[in-house]
């Protein structure tokens, strides 16, 4: 009885599955889904555009690309902070560490900041706050025990 009906509907053939599954009717919008959807279209271009800040796809790549070598390079940069502790690697901690906080913090604001006027206004802040986080850190560095130091004095607690 139901072989009869899966034939009679065209379902019986070797492709009959994939119809039920994916029948014309499952793979169109609704008409009032498509109304809503095109009225909710953003008004200026989304993620797919270059990000701000980069002229072409090659500045991007090159960007993108450079964010992976800071990432990378932290990975190395901190057990060898452990293993050889002094001035060269507390500064390369301070350069690398606010080089991948800067350029993660401009991706949040590139994710969730919106309008002219507020991007702006979040990435000078976020400028400001880059130059006084490596100004902060080069400080404790020279004046202080230095990022390696200061690390190993709170494991030891």
């Amino acid at each position: 009885m139901a072989a009869s009906v899966l034939l009679r509907a065209g379902l019986g053939g070797p492709r009959g599955a994939q119809m039920a599954l994916l029948g014309r009717t499952l793979l169109r919008r609704p008409a009032a889904l498509v109304t809503v959807v095109d009225r909710s279209a953003p008004a200026r271009p989304s993620h797919s555009s270059a990000p701000q800040g980069h002229g072409g796809s090659k500045a991007a790549s090159l960007h993108w690309t450079g964010e992976r070598a800071v990432s990378v390079l932290l990975l190395g940069l901190l057990p060898a902070a452990y293993l050889y502790p002094g001035p060269a690697m507390d500064y390369s901690l301070a350069a690398a560490l606010t080089l991948h906080g800067h350029w993660g913090l401009g991706q949040v604001i590139t994710d969730y900041v919106h309008g002219d006027t507020p991007i702006k206004l979040a990435n000078t802040g976020l400028y400001i706050l880059s130059a006084v986080t490596f100004a902060g850190l080069c400080y404790f560095n020279y004046n202080d025990v230095g990022i390696c130091k200061a690390v190993a004095m709170l494991w030891s607690l």
